[in-house]
């Protein structure tokens, strides 16, 4: 079962997509947002990441800190946004790899897609 930490900084949101994934087959860590998120990555053996902040700059800025540790520069993320074009331009100009985005509004069987996509294709995919 691949474990997803999920950040979203709307409670009532990451409660649904929690049981949303859970029904989809994934172990689901929840946490709202915090920048000690390679520690929580670490904590959850996180197979993917789940970024939901409010303001796309509080996804873009952990997703940095994410990138920015050795240890998580592959792991998959998918970012939900209100701003897409806008999410999409950032990730392009850090020629971000293994990252999906999701715009708002969204399903969670569209966040569970995503997940599955990236992780058949993630480097450290198992066989």
């Amino acid at each position: 079962m691949p474990r997803v930490l999920l950040i979203d900084d709307t409670p009532e949101i990451a409660e649904l997509l929690t049981y949303a994934l859970r029904d989809r087959g994934f172990e689901v860590a929840s946490s709202g947002f915090d920048t000690a998120i390679n520690d929580l990555a670490q904590e959850h053996q996180a197979d993917a990441i789940v970024l939901d902040c409010s303001v796309y700059e509080m996804s873009e800025s952990l997703f940095d800190t994410l990138r920015g540790d050795p240890d998580h520069q592959t792991l998959p993320v998918v970012i939900v946004s209100d701003t897409p074009e806008k999410a999409d331009a950032s990730l392009q100009a850090r020629r971000a790899e293994h990252v999906l985005l999701i715009p708002k509004p969204f399903t969670g069987a569209q966040v569970a897609r995503a997940l599955d996509e990236l992780l058949s294709s993630s480097p450290s995919a198992s066989p």
